[in-house]
């Protein structure tokens, strides 16, 4: 797979202080990449620098092959985090404005928004004004007019800032949809929920540098301990307790269940087999449970920012 954006060895500072250091990503075509980081780690920074808002110091960036330059604009849409609607102006009037500013005629913007108000649902919302509205109806009004104009690369910040779970996982589905006809998605978040969704590559800046990247199966196989959490229904507990810390990393596992069994966290060795300890556990009481410890996106991210 080709990649649609390429970021190479990206700085920037203000002042004194390093806002990105030496910054590189690649962005697949047709794929979700999740931009995270904690606050202050240089996200927004290199969000601006893509949309040409503000110029590294060092490094190049390119979209589709070529230099980014001012023709890419009508390439990109930006949802970014703090909202830029004009709250005094009706929905429709705004919405016809912001798409002209991207290069689509009074005529085709019209057509393109009937198409969108009515797949949302909102086309009663033509002729209020956008402070009328809640913040997660003006969130929807920004979604719309971020992807009118069918870019190549969209770059959504907390996109689901301000909605309830109905219509964010409205949105959701609409952003895997665009995926799906074609279009490039840059997601960058802190719900983390949202990057086991959605994702299929990451990167992780920390302190203005990347210090993770990569598809997200990956990343995961990466950060896995070969841990088994294990529910069995037996009469004695103590003893398999006893026999199974002989030979693996036994600890008490907590996880709910509608029984009453003994709850474990095992941890296989390079050598062992998943399926020759379900095979014991399976001799010696009812297995109920049977799971490998999958490391969540939020566990790595937590685990990664502290260790650098």
């Amino acid at each position: 797979m080709s990649n649609l954006l390429e970021v190479n060895g990206v700085s920037k500072k203000y002042g004194d202080f390093t806002a990105l250091n030496n910054v590189s990503i690649a962005v697949p075509k047709g794929s979700i990449y999740g931009l995270l980081g904690p606050n202050g780690a240089g996200k927004t920074t290199l969000i601006r620098i893509i949309n040409q808002i503000t110029m590294p110091d060092m490094g190049s960036v390119f979209l589709d092959g070529t230099s980014l330059n001012t023709s890419h604009i009508k390439d990109i849409g930006y949802l970014p985090e703090e909202r830029g609607l004009y709250k005094t102006m009706k929905v429709g009037e705004q919405a016809l404005y912001l798409a002209q500013l991207k290069g689509l005629s009074k005529a085709e913007a019209k057509v393109r928004l009937k198409y969108w108000f009515e797949r949302l649902e909102i086309g009663d919302w033509w002729n209020k004004k956008i402070q009328e509205l809640s913040k997660g109806m003006a969130q929807k009004i920004q979604f719309v007019v971020t992807v009118l104009h069918n870019p190549k690369l969209l770059i959504f910040d907390e996109p689901f800032s301000g909605f309830d779970p109905i219509n964010a996982n409205l949105i959701k589905d609409e952003i895997l949809k665009l995926r799906e006809d074609g279009a490039t998605v840059i997601f960058s978040t802190h719900r983390m929920e949202s990057v086991e969704e959605l994702c299929d590559d990451i990167t992780l800046i920390h302190k203005s540098n990347k210090i993770l990247d990569g598809k997200l199966v990956d990343i995961k196989r990466q950060f896995k301990t070969n841990t088994y959490e294990v529910g069995i229904k037996i009469n004695e507990t103590s003893n398999l307790e006893e026999t199974l810390s002989q030979k693996f990393q036994v600890s008490t596992a907590n996880f709910k269940t509608l029984g009453d069994e003994l709850k474990l966290n095992i941890k296989l060795s390079a050598n062992d087999k998943a399926n020759d300890l379900l095979g014991f556990l399976t001799s010696q009481g009812e297995v109920s449970h049977f799971v490998e410890l999958i490391p969540s996106v939020n566990d790595i991210f937590i685990q990664t920012v502290k260790n650098n």
